[in-house]
C-alpha cells in the first residue's frame, strides 16, 4: 500500500489559499480515478483508496497534520509515503522534489516529522515568499492572485502527474522529468 498526502486546512474559507495547494492536487488526482472513501473517525482526515494507493487530506488543520498521517500510517503501514505541500522558499510556479530533509519552518511538515519521522518523499510546490517576513502567515493563508490562478492549473497538473509516477519510478527520474518553474 502507498500513501499520498496533500496538506491543507479543512474549512471552506481556506479552500483556495496558497497553504491548501496540497489539497488541490489530491482533489485533481481523485478527479481522474475511480476511488472509494474510507470512513474511520480516528484517521482524522478524508481518506480515499484507488487500487493499492491511499489518498489523504488531513482534517486536523495544518499544524496537526502529523496526527492524521500517523493514524493512517499506523493502520496501513504504507511502503511509500508522498507528502504534497506548499513551499514559500520556492517561487510561485516552481515544482521540486526531495526525500526527507528539513521542514523549512513549515508547520505541517514539522508535525509529520514529529509523528512519523522524515522518511517520506516531498512534492514541493512553490508559492513564493512575501518581502516582509511578518507577512508570511497572511501570505500562506491568502488566495492565489488572479494572475497566478491561470498558471496554478498547470502546476497542479504537473504535481498530480509527478505524484502518480513517484509510485512506480525512482525519485531522481521523476525529479528530472518534472522539476520545473512555470513563468
Amino acid at each position: 500500500m502507498n500513501l499520498i498526502v496533500g496538506l491543507g486546512n479543512p474549512e471552506e474559507r481556506y479552500r483556495q489559499n496558497r497553504h491548501n495547494v496540497g489539497f488541490m492536487v489530491i482533489d485533481a488526482l481523485l478527479g481522474d480515478i475511480s476511488h472509494t472513501s474510507i470512513n474511520k473517525n480516528n484517521f482524522k482526515g478524508q481518506l480515499y483508496k484507488h487500487k493499492d494507493t491511499l489518498f489523504l487530506k488531513p482534517m486536523t488543520f495544518m499544524n496537526l497534520s502529523g496526527e492524521s498521517v500517523e493514524s493512517v500510517s499506523s493502520y496501513f503501514s504504507p511502503s511509500k509515503t508522498i507528502i504534497i505541500h506548499d513551499d514559500i522558499d520556492l517561487e510561485f510556479g516552481t515544482l521540486r522534489f526531495k526525500f526527507g530533509g528539513g521542514n523549512g519552518g513549515h508547520n505541517g511538515l514539522k508535525s509529520i516529522d514529529n509523528h512519523i519521522g522524515k522518511d517520506y518523499i516531498r512534492v514541493r510546490i512553490g508559492i513564493g515568499k512575501p518581502k516582509n517576513k511578518d507577512m508570511i502567515i497572511s501570505h500562506v493563508l491568502s488566495d492565489f492572485s488572479f494572475a497566478q490562478k491561470d498558471k496554478l492549473a498547470d502546476v497542479v497538473k504537473m504535481a498530480k502527474m509527478a505524484s502518480m509516477e513517484l509510485l512506480s519510478e525512482e525519485l531522481e527520474k521523476v525529479a528530472q522529468k518534472y522539476t520545473m518553474k512555470i513563468e
